[in-house]
């Protein structure tokens, strides 16, 4: 009885002791903890780079020794061999993300469309921006042509999922290398750009057959013009598996691939890993299924469209629409065959592979870095941070980091 005195004593001495803080400092101490949650839970690196006097990271490149891609081109390249700072108000991975959706603070222009269709009956949204465009002294008007004898170089955009040509970091791609006098075209996925489907056939994270036909259009249409291609995120894969499918059989001269999802199964059991990243997951699930639904007539036919419906994570989506559509017999199998990291070692054209490790998308365990290393024809640059087709710069987050390296 009487230790249990003592211990209720010491209890009501302990309470009379904490009462005699004031409340602010617990208030303070609570604040401080949230803000250490939120800096761990966003990835915040401001801290870091305040440390590194904001000089940002070093660019890491990984190359094979004797690479003539490297010691011809990548060497020359001051933005390879500097330094990314993020912007400071959006140092994190997470912020530069959804800045990137919700504005991206992109450049004002029109694109010229053309309509392409391809040999199943599809329809391709082509979005061109002409180098000669951006020299009118009012670039929101596009009415240039490009004559069959044109030798400026001409680059083919591939958009990432569910993102056409309006999309920010589209945009951004375009209009800075056309401002450099270059020719851009967009070449939209099936079904985006505002045009309906017109066949049975959808694209998915592995069709490389409209790229394959529409650089074989352009290329038979400009052929003094140098043909170029840039991929970004799911655009980045089908990109890279063309040119793996395609060796040296490709018109394509040059390529870029920038936050490219590699391997398709990694990256998403990665989505499905922690909270952060399965909200990404429920919010590109929203994505797909907002496609799907535009497109409902045709692909409730093809498949079941309440399962579509249901769909609450890109692998169940996959499971439902795109396996079903596209003949996969499993996920699994669709994500194994369509990985552009299967087909890194017969790319035989210039190739710059850009990542960022802080990628909430992409995971940095996909980076197939042995690979690259081992395929002279490729340079991979890797950066600490840059979120998934961000890399804002600069103060007012006008510019992104990765439009600078493949400006040769």
């Amino acid at each position: 009885m009487g230790n249990a005195a003592t211990g209720d004593s010491a209890a009501e001495l302990l309470l009379r002791a904490a009462a005699l803080v004031p409340w602010a400092h617990y208030a303070i101490a609570a604040l401080l903890l949230a803000c250490a949650f939120l800096y761990r839970f966003l990835e915040l690196h401001l801290l870091g780079d305040l440390l590194r006097g904001l000089r940002g990271g070093r660019v890491a490149l990984t190359f094979h020794p004797t690479s003539h891609v490297y010691h011809r081109v990548a060497s020359k390249c001051r933005s390879l061999h500097g330094r990314y700072l993020a912007t400071p108000w959006l140092a994190s991975p997470h912020l530069q993300t959804l800045f990137l959706s919700i504005s991206g603070r992109p450049p004002s222009f029109t694109y010229r469309r053309q309509l392409y269709t391809v040999r199943d009956g599809g329809t391709i949204a082509l979005d061109w921006l002409l180098g000669s465009d951006c020299e009118e002294a009012d670039a929101s008007f596009c009415g240039g042509v490009i004559s069959r004898e044109d030798s400026t170089p001409l680059v083919v955009v591939i958009p990432g999922l569910t993102s056409d040509s309006t999309a920010a970091y589209v945009k951004h791609l375009v209009f800075s290398m056309a401002s450099k006098g270059w020719n851009v075209v967009v070449s939209n996925h099936r079904g985006l750009g505002g045009i309906s489907i017109t066949s049975d056939c959808f694209y998915n994270a592995g069709w490389t057959e409209d790229f394959r036909e529409i650089v074989n259009y352009l290329h038979q249409k400009y052929p003094q013009a140098p043909l170029f291609a840039v991929g970004t995120s799911i655009g980045a894969n089908i990109l890279v598996k063309y040119l793996g499918e395609e060796g040296e059989g490709t018109p394509v001269v040059g390529a870029v691939s920038i936050c490219s999802p590699w391997d398709l199964l990694v990256t998403n059991r990665f989505i499905q890993r922690k909270l952060v990243q399965r909200c990404y997951d429920k919010a590109l699930a929203i994505g797909l299924k907002g496609y799907a639904k535009l497109h409902q007539p045709v692909l409730a036919r093809l498949a079941n469209w309440e399962d579509i419906r249901k769909s609450r994570s890109i692998r169940e989506f996959d499971r439902h629409a795109t396996c079903v559509v596209a003949k996969y017999e499993t996920v699994d199998t669709f994500y194994r065959r369509c990985s552009s990291a299967n087909y890194i070692g017969s790319v035989s054209v210039p190739l710059l592979c850009i990542s960022a490790l802080d990628d909430p998308l992409c995971t940095r365990e996909a980076i197939p870095c042995d690979e690259c290393r081992a395929n002279k024809n490729i340079v991979l640059a890797t950066t600490d941070n840059g979120g998934h087709l961000a890399f804002f710069q600069g103060l007012t987050a006008g510019k992104l980091w990765y439009v600078c390296p493949y400006d040769w």
